[in-house]
């Protein structure tokens, strides 16, 4: 297969960025989209240029690293699918590819197609875990859980913070992601002690970096693991319990 590239292309954080064109040559249905990029990188240095910079680690659909809008949409046109794992197979000989990073204020580019999401990380440090001394492992089935909770917890768990729900969104909201990572926990009796806690700090911090949600679906459409935008109703009906129970504490 033979492709050509638009990419944008950034210096830094400050510079002005622009649209750069390459050719992508001899590139095997097989590949990931990836290493389509690893190997035009490895041209661009041998002719003494500066590669694409973009983010990946595990490759394998996992870490959520890897993303990125490709010809307009997050991770390109495969559904449930992250960057690293989409195939060139996907394209057809002589397609035009646009290849540019989320184009999100919450998400700022740092290069190319780099983007700083530590918003995320800051959000998930409100309160996306439990304090509670859980002790060693448990014997299986000790603290009894209905099935279809725990599947809908997993379901929730699935997130892999790509930022593609974020990216999608019209409004640059993040209340997939916040919901899935406050339900995943809030479900399940650990998460019990400080669940309208956790739900008012994690959706405070999302606020401060975020757009609001309009229902539009579009996160649920481009998150590569299907999640649910029920979690954002679930968040949602959570936070309005936690502010009730703050006004009558008050």
């Amino acid at each position: 297969m033979n492709l050509t590239l638009r990419v944008w292309r950034q210096a830094g954080p400050d510079a002005p960025g622009r649209f750069e064109t390459y050719e992508a040559r001899d590139v095997s249905p097989d590949s990931s989209f990836l290493e389509m990029l690893d190997l035009v990188n490895e041209e661009l240095i041998a002719q003494g240029e500066v590669p694409i910079e973009f983010m990946h680690d595990c490759r394998e659909g996992i870490c959520g690293t890897c993303g990125m809008m490709i010809n307009g949409q997050a991770h390109g046109p495969q559904a449930l699918t992250a960057t690293c794992q989409l195939h060139m197979r996907t394209f057809s000989d002589g397609d035009e590819i646009v290849l540019e990073p989320w184009r999100v204020s919450g998400f700022p580019i740092i290069k190319d197609l780099v983007v700083d999401r530590s918003a995320f990380d800051r959000i998930i440090e409100a309160g996306g875990y439990v304090t509670v001394d859980t002790g060693s492992a448990p014997d299986a089935n000790l603290i009894p859980i209905p099935k279809e909770t725990a599947d809908l917890a997993m379901d929730a768990a699935a997130c892999i913070g790509c930022g593609a729900c974020v990216a999608a969104c019209p409004n640059g909201a993040a209340q997939l992601f916040t919901s899935a990572k406050i339900s995943q926990l809030n479900l399940l009796p650990q998460g019990q002690p400080e669940r309208y806690q956790r739900t008012l700090g994690m959706v405070e911090v999302m606020e401060e970096h975020f757009g609001s949600c309009t229902n539009m679906g579009e996160c649920e459409a481009a998150c590569p693991k299907g999640i649910s935008i029920d979690f954002i109703a679930m968040m949602n009906k959570d936070y309005r319990k936690a502010t009730f129970a703050g006004r009558k504490a008050g």
